[in-house]
């Protein structure tokens, strides 16, 4: 690919990928890298402008992240927020200083000077939010830099240096609670590195067909359906690529939500004729997940019976006659790109853990074809309806690798998964039916391992609570739960205890999500 690019430096900050979000959501195509491979990223890159990203680091610990010195030396535009207005701020003779009153959270910016970061939405003399996370502060500024926004207890909260075209922030423009942020990260990459918008979904799809063309030539490939948004854009993708070239293996785990495996099968095979190998495993998985209750030991489960399974149909495949496949095509996002070079190490491992079942073995010894590896899961739908897939589809709501299993806390049963799944069905059903789908980013049914007694009736019960979660989110990273009102919850509630035998308490659930937590299921 030949766009012009922002290199985005990262030094650790849970939010660095927020950034990248907002630029590309400019138009303007950029990458992450950590700060300790940035030199190399930098001369690969040949990027016209670059960001500093925050982190959790002190800048006056020895042996703190830099960012490389050939980036000062090119002399291109760059943004350096929060720990990234610190480094740069001490690589350029200026002071940072701890022990002073941090600042986190809400915050407000008074705006002293004008300039060309905010030029059109911050006016001179007034006050505006924004979202801080500091410890330490620049005390003194470099030579050439001039304050011209402060906030309570971050002196030099904007400080640039015009000349040079070096603009630093103290807090964060990438995060939803600063509301101006997506404006001054346009400025910088538009007004004042001067890029111009040319990253579109419509120019990846051609550019994509044609790398996997070349990639792929004359051999086959095989996909591993999960019957997600991912892999299937991924599937449709590459089919357009080199046809029927592509087998798709939808390992059908039993875990999936109501009539899901259908809608996948179908639109795989009757709308887009692709060549689909459907393998109903479901009661291999639910017998040996009966009974076990930890979740991490459920995850390892689906993903050991997931990987033995697609394995023997793919030797299926290669006994056709047609000649092996050569090319394993995986769903892999560009987050998963940047976990696996993050320098922090952090959450990440917790996290693809909690939301995965593991990857296919090195031993199939298979080349890779990764065509989403550079997008962002915002970008994979906006790719999914560049290529025809359905808006029921590319707008579902996101849904964990394990399926129910995870959202069946507990001992799992098929009892149990079949009265979850019905309580489901019933929850978005009254929620498309409110016509609150779409507001919503994420809602689900889970079944606890709680039994209460009740009365229905003339009889008195024993069976399960059902608890019912709706969030908000931007980006997924932070989210709340969405408020539903009393009368939407008495007739979901009602429906389910009247239709699904088994439950006989609905609740719901309340908390939010703060940032660099990982979900609830």
């Amino acid at each position: 690919m030949t766009h012009d690019s922002i290199l985005i430096i990262d030094f650790g900050s849970q939010v660095t990928q927020l950034i990248a979000r907002r630029v590309r959501e400019t138009g303007i195509y950029c990458e992450i890298h950590p700060f300790q491979n940035a030199d190399a990223a930098f001369a690969k890159l040949k990027p016209k402008g670059v960001i500093f990203s925050g982190g959790p680091a002190s800048v006056t610990d020895e042996g703190s992240p830099r960012a490389p010195q050939a980036v000062f030396d090119a002399g291109v535009p760059i943004l350096a927020i929060c720990y990234g207005q610190q480094t740069l701020a001490t690589q350029l003779g200026g002071k940072v200083e701890g022990g002073h009153a941090a600042e986190f959270g809400r915050a407000d910016v008074e705006i002293l000077k004008a300039s060309p970061l905010f030029e059109g939405f911050w006016e001179v003399g007034k006050r505006y939010p924004v979202w801080m996370s500091h410890g330490d502060r620049v005390t003194e500024l470099p030579a050439g830099f001039e304050v011209v926004g402060t906030s309570e207890n971050a002196p030099f909260a904007i400080a640039v240096d015009e000349k040079r075209r070096y603009y630093t922030t103290m807090f964060h423009p990438e995060v939803v609670h600063t509301p101006d942020g997506g404006k001054l990260l346009a400025n910088f990459v538009h007004g004042i590195v001067g890029l111009k918008s040319d990253w579109s979904m419509a120019a990846y799809r051609q550019e994509m067909i044609a790398k996997i063309r070349a990639q792929v030539g004359t051999e086959r490939v095989i996909c591993g359906l999960s019957g997600g948004v991912d892999s299937s854009v991924a599937a449709v993708l590459i089919h357009e690529a080199i046809g029927d070239r592509l087998t798709c293996i939808y390992v059908d785990h039993g875990l999936m939500r109501q009539a899901e495996s259908e809608q996948v099968v179908g639109m795989f095979r009757d709308h887009y004729n692709i060549p689909l190998v459907h393998v109903d495993a479901s009661e291999t998985f639910i017998g040996e997940l009966e009974g076990v209750s930890d979740p991490e030991t459920k995850r390892k489960i689906i993903g050991r019976l997931f990987i033995e399974t697609f394995e023997a149909e793919a030797h299926k495949i290669a006994a056709d006659g047609k000649g092996a496949p050569t090319f394993l095509a995986q769903g892999t996002l560009y987050p998963d790109v940047i976990e696996s070079v993050s320098f922090s190490g952090g959450p990440s491992v917790t996290i693809k853990s909690h939301h995965n079942v593991g990857g296919l073995p090195e031993r199939m010894n298979m080349k890779l074809v990764e065509p989403l590896r550079e997008l962002f899961k915002d970008e994979v739908r906006a790719l999914g309806r560049e290529l025809g897939l359905p808006e029921s589809f590319i707008g579902r709501h996101p849904f964990p690798g394990p399926g129910l299993a995870i959202r069946c806390p507990g001992g799992i049963t098929r009892e149990k998964l079949d009265i979850l799944r019905k309580a489901d069905a019933i929850y978005l059903d009254e929620i498309r039916k409110a016509g609150l789908y779409d507001q919503i980013w994420q809602a689900f049914a889970v079944l606890l391992p709680v039994q209460t007694v009740g009365v229905m009736g003339d009889y008195r019960t024993y069976d399960y609570v059902l608890a019912l979660r709706a969030v908000t989110s931007v980006d997924g990273m932070t989210a709340d739960f969405y408020p539903f009102d009393m009368a939407f919850l008495g007739r979901a509630a009602t429906r389910i205890i009247n239709e699904v035998r088994g439950v006989n308490r609905v609740v719901y659930d309340v908390t939010s999500k703060p940032p660099g937590t990982i979900e609830w299921e």
